[in-house]
């Protein structure tokens, strides 16, 4: 996770946004309006269950922290947003997230994302908000907008776009990607990659199509349907 200028977005590798038309395989829908947004909202309902069951089991997972850096992703981006984002152990590198077989969120990109992973070794987050864009309605999340703020242990983002205002403390830039040390993940050999003693972002927005942690610790957790994204 760092400023806009440290990462270059992916938008020609980003698969088709699901709100621009019906998935693979979605028959054509044909009548009035009503029956139109009743359509939408059954695909989507249908859609949100898979994602809302995701969430619970990640949970349960990264509780335990048996969950890995890696696995086979949707293709559907989702957007994250904090209005502080501190950090200790920090590590970015280039990366490229699979698709599983046979997804329809794969357009033209053959199935692969070009990624830029964020790791860091332990971050607070203050005012996370989380949301996907299931084809006309959000499945949004949101935390850490009280007293207590979201704690993260291990935590890594692969994201397409970031921005935000940067600091670093102790920043080296340069490294080799299978050399770094500083939030205990390594990546490939022969990659560019960065890294820090301590980070702050503020205003941090991501596009994202992986996370993961060790401990994630949710206070005043909401998730919800909404038309509004993050």
């Amino acid at each position: 996770m760092a400023s806009s200028s440290d990462v270059t977005s992916s938008a020609d590798n980003t698969p088709e946004n699901p709100e621009s038309g019906s998935a693979p395989g979605t028959p054509e829908v044909l009548g009035g309006s009503e029956r139109r947004g009743r359509v939408r909202m059954r695909r989507a309902a249908v859609m949100a269950v898979p994602a809302t069951l995701v969430a619970a089991g990640m949970a349960i997972l990264t509780a335990q922290g048996a969950l890995g850096v890696s696995f086979k992703i949707s293709g559907m981006p989702f957007t994250v947003t904090a209005t502080d984002l501190d950090g200790t152990g920090f590590e970015q590198f280039g990366a490229l997230d699979t698709m599983a077989d046979g997804s329809p969120n794969t357009g033209d990109t053959g199935g692969q994302v070009l990624v830029v992973t964020s790791a860091i070794k332990d971050a607070t987050l203050t005012n996370l908000c989380q949301s996907v864009d299931l084809g006309g309605i959000n499945l949004r999340i949101t935390a850490g907008d009280g007293k207590d703020k979201v704690i993260a242990s291990d935590l890594t983002t692969d994201s397409t776009d970031l921005s935000g205002n940067a600091e670093f403390h102790g920043i080296e830039i340069g490294n080799d990607a299978s050399e770094l040390d500083k939030a205990g993940v390594k990546g490939p050999i022969g990659v560019f990659s960065q890294q820090a003693d301590t980070v702050h972002i503020g205003d941090l927005r991501q596009t994202n199509y992986a996370t993961t942690a060790g401990v994630f610790t949710l206070p005043n957790l909401h998730l919800s349907f909404s038309e509004k994204a993050c």
